[in-house]
């Protein structure tokens, strides 16, 4: 699922919002935020984006509309408009109508938190059910996308289709076609998770113990997974370098053997559809 190509290595802008009305008593601080904000640059620039400019912007209450102010935005349009920037990445869950305004008042493509996610696991996703478990949640998203009255910029549409939307003609031809790809990948899927439970009742008659490296992604567990089992697993200074579980043999100190797993890394606000499959 990659980025159109006009996309790729453009500069783009990031805006995190934080909302002064929900962190009252919570004990929420500006560190928290630029926390946040470091972390989605981060993953924007795991898929070779460009990050322009990152702005935190805090928020009374956010708007049902827009998500952000009119102030932000004129600003915000006005940078786009002069440094022609092709796509701003929001930091935040967008509602389908946010999206579209936001696009239709900036003239950009704009994509939320989980469409930026979903775009970095489309592009690692190796194992057979990893690519069918992204490909599904990337129509499901795309599919919540159907709004009436995108404007001409939704019509330019690469990967699944997430980072727009069709054109209102287009609408429910659209949302026919991914009903009857979403309904083929379920059936894929099943067949695989039967297979691979299968697998992991195999895996519980071997009288070795199974050991998980966890942690948040790029925390290094794929280094001490090489360093213990003189292994050559891909590692990057990147979140989410590589997104396929592996296993390999180790014999302790003690002389026992374990079988060690080298896990995906964990991030806040992962969707949920890609879960299973990692």
């Amino acid at each position: 699922m990659p980025l159109d190509k006009g996309q790729q290595n453009k500069a783009v802008l990031v805006v995190h919002s934080y909302s002064t009305y929900m962190d009252r008593g919570r004990g929420s601080c500006l560190r928290d935020a630029q926390s946040q904000l470091e972390e989605v640059i981060s993953l924007a620039e795991a898929i070779d984006l460009r990050v322009e400019e990152a702005r935190l912007v805090k928020l009374s209450r956010p708007r049902p509309s827009t998500l952000l102010g009119v102030g932000v935005l004129e600003e915000m349009k006005e940078q786009i408009s002069a440094e022609s920037i092709p796509l701003l990445i929001v930091n935040a869950s967008l509602t389908p109508i946010q999206q579209r305004n936001l696009e239709r008042f900036l003239l950009c493509k704009v994509i939320d938190r989980t469409g930026l996610i979903l775009e970095i696991f489309g592009e690692r996703a190796r194992t057979r059910e990893g690519v069918l478990q992204v490909e599904l949640a990337a129509l499901t998203y795309q599919r919540s996308r159907l709004v009436r009255s995108w404007t001409h910029l939704e019509r330019q549409r690469g990967g699944f289709g997430f980072l727009g939307g069709p054109g209102e003609t287009q609408l429910e031809v659209d949302r026919r076609l991914i009903d009857t790809r979403i309904r083929r990948l379920d059936r894929d899927l099943k067949r695989i998770r039967k297979t691979r439970s299968l697998q992991r009742k195999a895996r519980q008659k071997v009288p070795y113990p199974i050991v998980a490296l966890v942690g948040y992604t790029n925390a290094g567990k794929s280094t001490l997974f090489n360093r213990l089992t003189s292994s050559d697993v891909y590692v990057k200074d990147q979140l989410f370098a590589t997104l396929d579980p592996t296993m390999r043999a180790v014999i302790l100190p003690s002389g026992n053997k374990i079988i060690l797993s080298d896990t995906v890394g964990f991030i806040s606000q992962l969707p949920t559809q890609l879960v299973e499959a990692f």
